[in-house]
């Protein structure tokens, strides 16, 4: 009996000192370095709220007098874009900002006159893709330059979506055509748009880290993951696509779809780009190169998002470098990011590089067209929920406020860990991703459940301000939400 009390004591001395040992935390030795760029704020809560009150005023006006206000603005506008049509207009021409302010102008009265939204929605684009060309010859690694688009495209495509959500109940069609740019590649259809292959599509995905990798940016962005499509002899389409959970991996057509995505955008390498007035079918090479690396080789995820080793891949390094390999080099447009508090949460998730290449940047290459933009019409709204949620966590990130973990959970998460990696090695998948620890997986399970809370908190307080005001609250409206519930908290 004694000796059975002594192996017994001995078992659990021994458990607890491997419990012990298992609760030394992580060591951390490595460089981070911010980028160095300023983020970009808008600062121009007067205008938010101005807009605000025209569009309560406009629901009380008579509707010729919002019809007269619309047609002034348009004529105005249609003047504007004749003047930026011309030739090598530069990215500080005074114009490209009057367009956008009286873009803005416009969107509260075509939310109260929905009749006109095809029209301001078909601006919209006009606009989008005279920029685009213009852009051509502009540096975009210039910081004004660079502001100036962003301010167009992103300031442009929120007031069009603020229209969207006020009229939500008149029905719209989720596709908006941009550019029929040509292409000789071969080609499918995805969310009712023609896709070829050497395609890169940008969406945004419904989980909560996406949120982040499209918010957690110098240039706060839409879009949260890149896939590359390739298209085979047989007409056949894949998606290649660097998966956070298993690394670069070939999905299907249908696999992609039934993926969760709440918008989607079809960008594809212009026609007269000397590289592929010398090869048209470059973009299918492209393609098809990493498409075989994918099929031959396990490619894991890339947390470190270090562009420059393609042993491991993130998902816009997938596109790049694909591309990389075949002449044309993406992301004119350098992404940076610069702010301490998303930097510190991204490195709380492995990120180690912060001049890299994020999704929605690729949205300002010059070199891509815009073919065409995808939005899913029952979670548009779901979609501005999740970024003002995000936005307001970002900025207690800023003020100091840390990804924690259940510190005593780590030694029965670590032997998880063990299992995943024995599966891993076997070519399974196992619930812990390969590349992520296991104290940065109980990070992932507290980021997860902080943005949950707060999402739920704040949704109180927006379905109340609907109750109350009898339309949906404006993004600047969500931020503020969010902010009480935070402070609430």
């Amino acid at each position: 009996m004694k000796k059975l009390i002594k192996r017994w004591l001995a078992c659990l001395v021994a458990l607890v000192v491997i419990y012990i040992l298992l609760l030394i935390p992580d060591s951390n030795k490595a460089n981070v370095k911010p980028a160095t760029q300023k983020p970009f704020t808008w600062n121009n809560d007067s205008l938010w709220n101005q807009l605000e009150n025209n569009f309560k005023r406009a629901k009380e006006d008579n509707i010729s007098t919002v019809d007269s206000n619309i047609h002034f603005l348009l004529a105005a506008e249609e003047k504007l874009f004749d003047k930026i049509s011309v030739p090598n207009i530069a990215a500080t021409d005074t114009n490209f900002k009057l367009i956008l302010n009286n873009f803005f102008l416009l969107a509260p009265l075509i939310a109260v006159q929905p009749q006109q939204r095809d029209f301001f929605i078909q601006y919209y684009n006009k606009v989008r893709k005279q920029v685009k060309f213009q852009s051509q010859h502009w540096d975009i690694n210039d910081v004004t330059v660079r502001n100036n688009l962003y301010q167009l495209f992103y300031g442009m495509r929120a007031a069009a979506e603020e229209v969207l959500l006020q009229t939500i109940s008149l029905p719209f069609n989720p596709v908006v055509r941009v550019t029929d740019e040509p292409s000789l590649t071969p080609s499918a259809i995805v969310f009712g748009i023609k896709v070829h292959s050497g395609d890169l599509l940008v969406s945004r995905g419904g989980a909560e880290v996406s949120a982040l990798i499209s918010r957690g940016n110098d240039y706060p962005a839409n879009f949260s993951h890149v896939a590359l499509i390739y298209i085979d002899e047989k007409s056949v389409a894949y998606l290649i696509e660097a998966h956070i959970e298993k690394g670069v991996a070939v999905s299907s057509l249908a696999q992609y779809v039934n993926d969760k995505k709440l918008r989607c955008m079809v960008l594809r390498p212009r026609a007269d780009l000397p590289e592929l007035r010398q090869n048209a079918m470059l973009p299918h090479i492209a393609a098809k190169l990493v498409y075989d690396e994918a099929s031959k080789r396990h490619i894991p995820y890339d947390f470190k998002m270090n562009f420059h080793d393609s042993t491991a891949m993130f998902c816009s390094e997938v596109g790049s470098y694909a591309y990389r390999k075949n002449g044309i080099d993406l992301w004119q447009g350098v992404s940076t990011i610069s702010s301490p508090g998303v930097v510190n949460w991204l490195h709380a998730f492995g990120v180690e590089n912060f001049v890299t290449q994020m999704p929605g940047d690729l949205e300002y290459d010059p070199q891509l067209s815009i073919v065409a933009e995808y939005r899913d019409p029952e979670t548009l709204w779901k979609d501005h929920i999740d970024n003002a949620v995000m936005d307001v966590l970002l900025e207690d990130a800023d003020k100091g406020k840390q990804i924690n973990y259940n510190h005593w959970q780590l030694p029965i998460v670590r032997l998880v860990k063990g299992w995943c990696m024995i599966k891993n090695y076997f070519g399974k998948t196992g619930i812990i991703p390969e590349g992520m620890t296991a104290t940065q997986a109980l990070k992932n399970q507290y980021f997860v459940a902080m943005y949950k809370d707060l999402q739920s908190k704040a949704t109180i307080k927006i379905n109340q301000f609907i109750k109350d005001n009898n339309y949906q609250p404006p993004y600047w409206q969500l931020i503020k939400l969010a902010r009480q519930a935070d402070k609430e908290d």
